[in-house]
């Protein structure tokens, strides 16, 4: 119930983000019963068809949590644990909130999908859409509800993961994830060329790719921070800069799951690799995961500017210009899509060489 209220109470702007995720809940849902469907008429290599549809699952899920952990319900605040309210609980009623929106996009997907397949009423798009979900053959009840309950709790599962409460001091520095991202994504680019294209390997490899580049993510913005303030930096330069390495390990992740997704993009609009591994559905899916990606990364951004609350209200305190504060974000911004665009040209060029060998 306490869960329920917390949703119902926020502000729109909150509501909006709740319902964003519902949406990619949705779309990604319609995705996996797509494949379900598929593999009802085309049993052979319906695995590597499940395996690419879990990818933008799991981008729905970096971005479930993204907005999980920016819900001002979350917070903690004074007087909460006297009434039993304590980091604990908020993080679970974080994670029934995460549910709730993901069973909301769960049940949107499974109505529409029944809808086009002329189950719920009548035929839309001239049975078009019948012909695609392959709607001749009878629908597997159980594995399409195991198919969908997939999202609900592998979300809420990360959000009450990611919003358990650590001691202070707990994290580690951002450089260190740099070589297990490098090696990682180097395994994932060997697997990549010795993989067959409609085999399993191929998403498995992409899985690594995306996994070292997050991994490494957290260093690379900490690494554009600090050329920021290189060289006898300002006072602008040292502001900017020591923001961004401050910012680097909640920036990160999300900048290099979408570096990622923007390597992936390069690679397929050079035309290299395999067919679409999920037919004609494939555009939207690259579409839903793109999109996942870049909330994820926004949506950590006004993270970032919630924590910095109280330094921007000092800083304003001291008559610090508001347009010193928005050249050094734009400079923040700058400096990322600098280190950023190398790294994503590089990453595709060895991924086409992978996939053309």
């Amino acid at each position: 119930m306490l869960s329920l209220r917390l949703v119902r109470g926020s502000r729109p702007l909150v509501q909006l983000r709740r319902l964003l995720v519902a949406a990619a809940c949705a779309g990604s849902g319609l995705l996996l019963l797509y494949v379900l469907a598929d593999a009802q008429a085309r049993p052979a290599g319906s695995f590597p068809r499940l395996l690419w549809a879990l990818v933008p699952l799991a981008a729905t899920v970096q971005l479930a949590v993204a907005v999980a952990r920016t819900d001002p319900a979350t917070q903690p605040r004074e007087g909460l644990d006297a009434v039993g309210l304590g980091p604990v609980h908020l993080a679970l009623a974080a994670a029934v909130s995460t549910a709730v929106a993901c069973t909301l996009g769960g049940v949107l997907a499974l109505a529409v999908f029944l809808h086009l397949r002329g189950e719920l009423a009548g035929l839309p798009f001239d049975g078009a859409g019948a012909r695609l979900l392959h709607a001749d053959r009878p629908l597997p009840v159980a594995a399409a509800l195991t198919l969908l309950a997939l999202l609900p709790l592998t979300a809420s599962a990360a959000t009450a993961l990611a919003l358990r409460p650590r001691p202070p001091h707990s994290g580690l520095a951002p450089q260190t994830g740099v070589p297990w991202g490098v090696a990682l994504t180097a395994c994932g680019l060997g697997l990549l060329a010795y993989a067959r294209p409609d085999g399993p390997a191929v998403p498995a490899a992409a899985a690594l790719i995306a996994v070292g580049l997050a991994l490494a993510g957290p260093g690379l913005a900490y690494a554009c921070g600090t050329l920021v303030q290189a060289v006898r930096p300002g006072a602008l330069r040292l502001l900017a800069g020591r923001t961004l390495q401050e910012e680097a390990s909640r920036l990160g992740r999300p900048l290099g799951v979408l570096c990622a997704v923007g390597a992936a993009g390069l690679t397929a609009s050079a035309g290299a690799g395999a067919p679409a591994p999920l037919g004609p559905l494939t555009g939207p899916a690259a579409a839903l995961v793109a999109l996942c990606a870049g909330a994820s990364l926004l949506t950590a951004a006004v993270e970032s500017r919630q924590a910095r609350g109280a330094a921007r209200a000092a800083l304003l305190d001291l008559g610090t210009p508001g347009a010193v504060l928005r050249t050094a974000a734009g400079l923040r911004a700058a400096a990322l899509i600098a280190g950023c665009v190398p790294l994503v040209w590089g990453v595709a060029q060895l991924t086409s060489l992978a996939l053309t060998r």
